[in-house]
């Protein structure tokens, strides 16, 4: 079995094509020839192939194209026969194979290859390597094939594509065989127009050939279509470039000099003209200060280490994506910072921040292109350079910052349609909090997915000892502690309690418990007056707005329930649904941090969470609330009995 992606999806068994059926089919083997030899969930190849517009069709949509994918990959294979190249586990599907049976992974073999044999001057080798690579290529990878996830692997390949053209071209000019790369450039340069090095390989090319009037000709090209497609000026190298070409510069004409070495010469430091917009851009710094006294996430920190190490420092390489999720309070913002503070080293080119104020209100949240305004705005891009549209913007953005390693913090996105325009190509990180699942970009974007819990005991109570002071904590350390779980051990219900011990210098941890004891006004108590970011009620009143009508219900119903486990029997019985529709709501809240998994189908609610819950059911009718009590309590006396 061989499968191409690398242009129109295409499989073959034994040297002859099998027919792989419809685009959505096609679609879906993408999905899982992308993870080969690993389990992909169906929800997981839902988003892939449908992304926001799921049809409530699509799971059997799934099992439709799975079933014709077997017929032609492993005919007289039965569905629920072990073994074969597509096969069915813990509720999802993978697809088993050699990895040298796909031409993505030869592709990326042999280019990492030859960048190894280049950086050794190995430099015949090298180019061996780079003509296997880019033999494979047949047109645009995933041709045809409909999704978001196969548009974003178009994306991606693209840029390996065009990475591997420009690096081939650098060891050709390096031997002497310019003729043979200037058809190659061209034609990529007319399927890429704005990219900057193409051109600049094509002009130096062209010199080279002794067709000055020609590179001089590609570069008014250039200025012309960078003027009105961006409104920008080329960017420096190619300005020095074509001094030089105007000038008659020795070193162009020389094979003896390393084109890395030329190309460097063409950067700001050396001499230039006077550097246009994209140059004149200040090296942003842009992290707010974090709240003191951070304690734990020692975990959550060395993932994010281990994450961003892997960066590498090469342009062509992909971002590190990775988003912090959790409930309100519970210390996503102050994580990002601290661990954006930690990172900064590796991100020489400074760190780009963005509030998109998911906490404000859902509907008020910062929009894409009013983000990238704020962005391009402190890049030194001018209002009269900001295009008007999304994609304008976006593509801007990603040619500022294109090959730079930068640390981007997004904090408190509603979803990707946020984020995703803020997501620069190469070794940038950018990390990103959210009050809800954000698996969209996992599945489309190749995000890690990070989620926070509340903080153990020992660090809750180390946070409010930093907090009030070693000395005020002596011989109460029992009484911190069951403050903490009061406090439900968030970071920020913590902050507000230690701030009310410290307000009152008489008042003790054993007085404060007391206060907190009763339910009933707790979340009044954990909230500073006049500042609603500092309000856990108001936060879980902005996710709670956010919810759909019916999952909103649920929860409203759900503070009725007085069990500390939640199942999806239970909801069904108060939401008077079915257990499929319940199943789906409960997991919806699940998303939006309002429930937590427990674990076996069944959920539980966070110590203010359930309290916040408790309040909201006050805003059902009373004739609802009485109904849902007694269809619960007969689902429990039923479960009883059972």
């Amino acid at each position: 079995m061989r499968l191409e992606l690398l242009g129109s999806v295409r499989a073959w068994c034994d040297g002859t094509e099998v027919l792989l059926g419809p685009p959505k089919q096609r679609a879906v083997i993408g999905v899982l020839v992308s993870r080969i030899n690993e389990i992909v969930g169906v929800e997981e190849i839902m988003d892939a192939v449908w992304g926001s517009a799921v049809p409530q069709t699509a799971a059997n949509g799934v099992h439709t194209y799975v079933a014709g994918l077997r017929r032609v990959l492993d005919p007289g294979r039965g569905r629920r026969e072990s073994g074969g190249v597509l096969v069915s586990s813990g509720g999802g599907y993978a697809l088993c194979l050699d990895p040298g049976h796909v031409d993505v992974a030869l592709f990326e073999r042999h280019h990492a290859q030859a960048r190894r044999l280049h950086g050794q001057g190995r430099l015949p080798e090298a180019l061996r390597e780079f003509d296997a690579a880019l033999g494979l290529w047949r047109g645009d990878a995933y041709a045809n094939v409909p999704g978001p996830f196969a548009e974003v692997e178009r994306t991606r390949l693209n840029e390996l594509r065009m990475t591997a053209v420009e690096e081939w071209a650098a060891a050709m000019l390096a031997v002497g065989r310019h003729a043979e790369v200037v058809p190659v450039l061209s034609n990529m340069v007319a399927k890429e127009p704005l990219r900057e090095r193409l051109r600049w390989f094509l002009m130096l090319t062209l010199y080279r050939c002794g067709r000055r009037a020609h590179a001089l000709g590609v570069y008014r090209e250039t200025r012309r279509l960078l003027s009105e497609e961006l409104g920008l000026e080329p960017g420096i190298e190619l300005q020095t470039l074509h001094s030089h070409i105007l000038e008659g510069h020795p070193d162009l004409l020389s094979w003896a000099t390393d084109v890395a070495a030329l190309r460097e010469s063409c950067r700001p430091h050396s001499r230039t003209p006077a550097a246009p917009l994209t140059e004149t851009l200040v090296r942003p710094a842009q992290l707010p200060y974090s709240a003191r006294g951070f304690v734990g996430r020692s975990t959550e920190l060395a993932e994010l280490d281990l994450l961003t190490a892997q960066s590498g420092g090469q342009p062509e390489m992909r971002p590190t994506l990775v988003v912090l999720e959790g409930a309100p309070g519970v210390g996503k913002s102050t994580l990002a910072l601290h661990a954006a503070r930690r990172l900064a080293g590796r991100f020489p080119d400074g760190q780009l921040y963005v509030d998109l104020e998911g906490s404000v209100s859902h509907h008020r949240a910062l929009s894409g292109l009013d983000a990238l305004a704020q962005v391009l705005r402190s890049l030194g891009v001018p209002n009269s350079h900001l295009p008007d549209d999304l994609a304008g913007r976006t593509a801007l953005y990603r040619s500022l910052v294109h090959g730079k390693r930068m640390l981007v913090v997004l904090d408190d996105a509603i979803n990707a349609e946020q984020v995703r325009p803020l997501v620069p190509s190469g070794p940038s990180c950018v990390l990103v909090t959210s009050r809800r699942a954000q698996r969209g970009l996992v599945v489309r974007d190749g995000a890690y997915r990070i989620g926070l819990k509340p903080l153990d005991l020992g660090e809750s109570v180390r946070l409010l000892t930093y907090l009030i002071g070693e000395g005020r904590m002596e011989g109460q350390r029992d009484a911190a502690a069951r403050l903490a779980e009061m406090c439900g051990r968030l970071p920020l219900a913590l902050r507000i309690a230690a701030e009310g011990l410290a307000d009152h210098p008489r008042l003790s941890f054993a007085d404060m418990v007391q206060q907190h004891a009763a339910e009933e006004g707790r979340l009044d108590r954990l909230a500073v007056e006049d500042d609603v970011a500092a309000s856990l009620r108001a936060a879980y009143d902005v996710v709670y707005d956010a919810l759909p009508a019916d999952a909103a219900r649920l929860f409203r119903l759900l503070g009725l329930h007085q069990g500390e486990l939640i199942t999806v029997a239970a909801s069904a019985a108060l939401t008077e649904t079915d257990p499929a529709t319940a199943a789906q709501l409960l997991q919806v809240l699940a998303d939006h941090y309002m429930i937590e998994e427990a674990g076996g189908g069944m959920y539980r609610f966070h110590t203010l969470l359930r309290i916040y819950a408790a309040e909201c059911a006050e805003r059902e009718p009373s004739r609802h609330r009485t109904g849902a009590l007694a269809r619960l309590l007969a689902e429990e006396e039923f479960a009883s009995v059972m």
